[in-house]
């Protein structure tokens, strides 16, 4: 066929040299998906059974990072969400409904927490926040309506680990399912799956990108049935993966070991470090004794992250506590973690009397790739006031 030029710059006949290989994913965009013939025609979402159909289920590199995270995991499928929050999200909308029960520790990561507070109980879900710390114990608050259980663990800013085994237990005998939070152990130091949970989430955000620098959440179901559910809601949702945030994980993931043992040994180092400190009542790390929960972590995990809190003694002010932050030159004040440059943030826990009785005390650490003496040293400086404000 003829075609005009202006033809050609839609449907045209150049051609490129077949054979090209790289190391890396290519980045596949696109929103129409081309089908060989009429009859070929879908709007199915799960493109492992039925092919593309749509760019909103993900292009080529939205399901590559979905696999290498799902071969990761180990789970059954993975859906990539655009950031954490909207998996949890996704999760809660996929498997609950009105006069359905949840249960969420405290310690839960704040949005979590509010979108059940806000949001699940409008739409008629019974939600009961629990003590991290319960174990085994908690089949005392699973109502025969319960149908979700939430884990973090370690939990946010204060840092318990849970008995996660022990939960899922009592959790699968009432015939709840069980989901974990598993950001901070990066989807690969516990292992969420072989310890009774059936739906782990995780923040790619974090670790996976590692550069501070893209928004994504991941999903990974053990069962087919349940991955079934949580894929034909988002698919309702809308919930859409940009391709080029999906190449910037892909390629954090290629780094991830190496930053993550950079980043543990740091964080361990400085957290035994400032726990022997005068300034300093405890140390929120899990790897350490005075952690809660530390013996599970020592059972269940396969290594530490670079996220833990310090908890000030009681004579520090609030006004001395943010001192402290803002005297910090290394480390910068910013939502977040597990990018290459350390965070510190002060959190105030007054009025919450299901929380540790930490108040305006505790701040959170996180540690990045820069030299460990060197943040030492910004500790120094900041704790013992040698720094003008």
């Amino acid at each position: 066929m003829d075609k005009k030029w202006t033809t050609k710059l839609i449907h045209s006949d150049a051609k490129v040299p077949d054979g090209f290989r790289s190391l890396n994913t290519p980045v596949y965009r696109g929103s129409t998906v081309l089908f060989p013939d009429a009859a070929s025609v879908s709007d199915e979402w799960d493109q492992y059974e039925v092919g593309y159909t749509y760019g909103l289920y993900g292009t080529p590199t939205v399901l590559e990072l979905a696999a290498r995270i799902c071969e990761l995991e180990k789970g059954y499928r993975t859906l990539i969400t655009p950031g954490g929050q909207s998996a949890i999200s996704l999760i809660n909308l996929a498997l609950l409904k009105t006069g359905d029960h949840i249960l969420i520790p405290h310690s839960i990561y704040a949005p979590n927490r509010l979108f059940a507070a806000r949001v699940l109980r409008e739409f008629g879900v019974d939600v009961t926040f629990y003590d991290p710390n319960i174990g085994g114990e908690i089949a005392s608050l699973i109502k025969p309506n319960t149908r979700l259980v939430w884990t973090e663990s370690p939990g946010s800013v204060t840092m318990e680990v849970q008995d996660v085994p022990a939960i899922s237990n009592a959790a699968h005998r009432a015939g709840a399912l069980v989901v974990l939070d598993n950001t901070w152990a990066a989807g690969v130091l516990f292992d969420a799956l072989a310890h009774g949970v059936d739906i782990t989430m995780q923040a790619l955000t974090k670790y996976v990108g590692g550069h501070s620098d893209l928004l994504l959440g991941s999903i990974t179901a053990r069962e087919k049935e349940v991955f079934g559910r949580i894929g034909a809601a988002q698919q309702l949702v809308g919930l859409a993966v940009s391709p080029d945030e999906a190449s910037l994980a892909l390629r954090g993931l290629k780094t991830m070991g190496v930053r993550l043992k950079a980043i543990a040994a740091s964080a361990l180092d400085l957290a035994r470090w400032l726990a022997a400190r005068p300034e300093v009542e405890l140390v929120l790390h899990p790897a350490l004794e005075a952690c809660p929960g530390h013996a599970y972590w020592k059972r269940d995990f396969t290594g530490s992250a670079g996220v833990f809190s310090i908890v000030f003694k009681r004579e520090f002010s609030k006004q001395r506590v943010l001192g402290f932050v803002d005297a910090l030159e290394l480390f910068e004040i910013g939502y977040s973690w597990a990018g290459v440059t350390s965070l510190a943030v002060a959190y105030d826990l007054h009025g919450n009397k299901n929380r540790p009785d930490y108040g305006h005390r505790i701040v959170r650490l996180n540690i990045g790739l820069e030299d460990v003496e060197d943040l030492r040293n910004d500790l120094v400086n900041a704790l013992e006031g040698r720094r003008e404000l």
